[in-house]
Formats: structure tokens, C-alpha cells, sequence
């Protein structure tokens, strides 16, 4: 599942994953993401995964295209969690879903970061 935080404003959004992501997860995210990008011509995403558990097989193929139609637009991904395999996602996600993206432990220095 995956929830927006409140503190998303303009360009930039932040989520909570939480449990498993679905396709149907994407079906919600990828309108949001877009809109932000019709209004401001970029993204800045918070991805907070502290409570995530795994990705549906039947959302990979979503991923993949949410990568793909969205890495050039979005211009920071922050991935937030508690665990060593969060920060390699978040250097995998350089190249593949955002111009930059940073691994952070708090939230709060994710935001910040995501403002500069």
C-alpha cells in the first residue's frame, strides 16, 4: 500500500509504503506523480520504506514503466528507511527513476533535502 504524507506540497510528493505494493498502487501513484508534473514540469519524490515489506510480481511491469516515463522529470528521489538494502535501492534508482537520488534514516533531512 501506498499512502501520501500530508507534507507533500507544490512539486515536491512523499509516500509511505507500507506492506506489499500492488499494481494497483501504481494505478493511484503514477496519476499523482503526472499531475505534479503537468502543474510544475518536475517531481521531487520522498519514498519512505521503513514499513515496506515486498513488491507484487504483478507490479514489476508497472514499475518498470513508472521508471522509465518518469526518470527524467523527476529530479530528486529520497528513499527513506532503516536497512542496508534501502540505500542500494535508492543508488539504483539514480539511473533508472530520478536524476539524484539520496538514502536517508530521517525523514525530516529527507524533506530538507528535498527543498534545497
Amino acid at each position: 500500500m501506498i499512502e501520501k504524507i500530508a507534507r507533500s506540497h507544490d512539486a515536491v510528493l512523499g509516500y509511505r509504503v507500507v506492506g506489499d505494493v500492488t499494481r494497483e498502487d501504481y494505478e493511484e501513484l503514477v496519476p499523482a506523480v503526472q499531475a505534479v508534473v503537468d502543474e510544475h514540469g518536475r517531481a521531487r519524490l520522498l519514498l519512505d520504506l521503513t514499513d515496506f515489506r515486498w513488491e507484487k510480481a504483478e507490479a514489476w511491469g508497472a514499475d518498470l514503466r513508472f521508471g522509465e516515463h518518469f526518470r527524467h522529470v523527476i529530479e530528486r528521489m529520497a528513499v527513506v528507511g532503516d536497512h542496508g538494502w534501502e540505500k542500494w535501492l535508492a543508488r539504483l534508482a539514480e539511473p533508472f527513476y530520478a536524476q539524484d537520488a539520496q538514502f536517508f534514516t530521517d525523514q525530516d533531512a529527507a524533506w530538507d533535502w528535498l527543498a534545497e
